[in-house]
């Protein structure tokens, strides 16, 4: 018996660890199309430019704030404002923020502190309000480590001369770190979110989702799906800005160029922490997707299949499936970020993948046993996408505010 079962298993096990070989070809494939159709697209046309509200929900001094705030005050377009949002009058940021108004007498900077409590996500309550404040019907959001150059504002606005586009959306290239942490944190954007986003976008037809590092919409638009005030108690408000939209017909852009996300020199239990956060957060927006990434895993697989092989004699095989895994996987991290992206800060990092890759794999198993959080500060549960907050069972109240060292995100 166990001579036709061995053989069977050994199959089947050298079968599966092809599956992320096949995803990382699939993944390679649609960012070379992306990023080769993007190169094609005729010259950006500026005749469109509406006025524009950018609007910021922060907490705290992020490393490097001033400069990333400053970044929006020095935007080449006719008309905009920029306005901040902290639920703290006291907060550690205003300070920050007064300095901009000082060295930009010239822009409409201001900000506002009156957050009311509209639900459990505190960035989204933020959001609720600043939509509230903003003079103008075209919102652009981002986050507070975003860092933009002279002509995001012309990139962001102009897909939405077309009407049919609902939503803009874009990738980021990385800037700051300094730590091992920090590295492998960078690697994340080149290694799964511009892969994943893509292959979705090729497989589903259509962009359905929002990245916070910008998200872009009109009063409208968003009103058709129930404002900010409908994801106030949602884990993934990004996600879920880009997939309401998306449902309810209208098109998500990606921008042509990518921001800059400014990384601190954080510790590797602060990237583990929030690595395990968005991954507790995909199980739950897509949760068969979420299950599905076991074939988007490829270095245990290539292990397995390399150890499979190489018991049953086939060294050949087995250094075949260790040597395509890396080829692939280093391959597809540089054509994201240092070919498509002109990310030239990944290039010396790339040695890390397969460093990055064991943390991603161990994280996204540990996500499927826990589903509490502790997102700025704040311990959660995340539960059918919403957020429900975890009472202190001494105190009987929420767990004391800790600054985040990625900001409000």
């Amino acid at each position: 018996m166990s001579e036709t079962v061995l053989p069977v298993l050994r199959l089947a096990v050298l079968a599966l660890a092809a599956g992320p070989l096949v995803y990382y070809l699939l993944s390679l494939y649609c960012t070379i199309e992306y990023f080769l159709a993007l190169r094609r697209l005729p010259t950006r046309d500026d005749s469109f430019a509406p006025p524009v509200s950018i609007l910021k929900p922060v907490r705290g001094v992020d490393p490097g704030a001033y400069e990333n705030f400053a970044s929006y005050c020095r935007l080449e377009y006719p008309q905009y404002e920029l306005v901040f949002a902290m639920a703290d009058p006291h907060d550690a940021v205003i300070p920050v923020i007064e300095k901009l108004q000082r060295d930009f007498p010239g822009r409409s900077i201001r900000y506002v502190t009156d957050v009311p409590r509209v639900g459990e996500n505190n960035k989204v309550n933020s959001l609720c309000r600043l939509v509230k404040e903003a003079r103008y019907d075209l919102l652009v959001m981002t986050d507070s480590d975003v860092r933009v150059g002279l002509d995001y504002l012309r990139e962001v606005v102009a897909p939405f001369a077309d009407k049919a586009v609902g939503a803009v959306t874009s990738f980021y290239r990385c800037a700051g770190g300094g730590t091992l942490a920090a590295d492998l944190d960078m690697l994340g954007m080149c290694m799964d979110s511009v892969p994943s986003a893509l292959v979705a976008r090729r497989l589903e037809g259509k962009v359905q989702f929002a990245f916070g590092w910008t998200m872009a919409t009109t009063k409208e638009r968003l009103a058709e799906i129930g404002g900010w005030e409908a994801m106030a108690n949602h884990h993934s408000d990004d996600f879920e800005l880009g997939n309401r939209i998306a449902g309810k017909g209208h098109r998500v852009e990606l921008m042509r160029e990518p921001v800059s996300m400014v990384f601190p020199e954080e510790r590797l239990g602060e990237f583990l922490r929030h690595e395990l956060r968005w991954s507790i957060g995909l199980r739950n927006v897509r949760p068969a997707g979420y299950a599905g990434m076991v074939f988007t895993h490829g270095l245990p697989w290539a292990i397995l299949a390399a150890i499979v092989a190489a018991a049953a004699g086939w060294t050949s095989l087995a250094v075949f499936y260790l040597a395509a895994y890396l080829i692939l996987r280093v391959g597809l991290a540089y054509a994201a970020s240092v070919w498509g992206l002109g990310d030239r800060n990944i290039a010396s990092k790339l040695w890390l993948v397969p460093v990055r890759d064991a943390v991603s794999s161990a994280v996204w198993f540990a996500g499927f046993f826990t589903d509490k959080i502790t997102w700025r500060g704040l311990e959660y549960r995340v539960k059918n996408r919403l957020l429900e907050p975890l009472r202190d069972p001494q105190t009987k109240g929420i767990a004391g505010p800790e600054r985040d060292a990625r900001g409000i995100k």
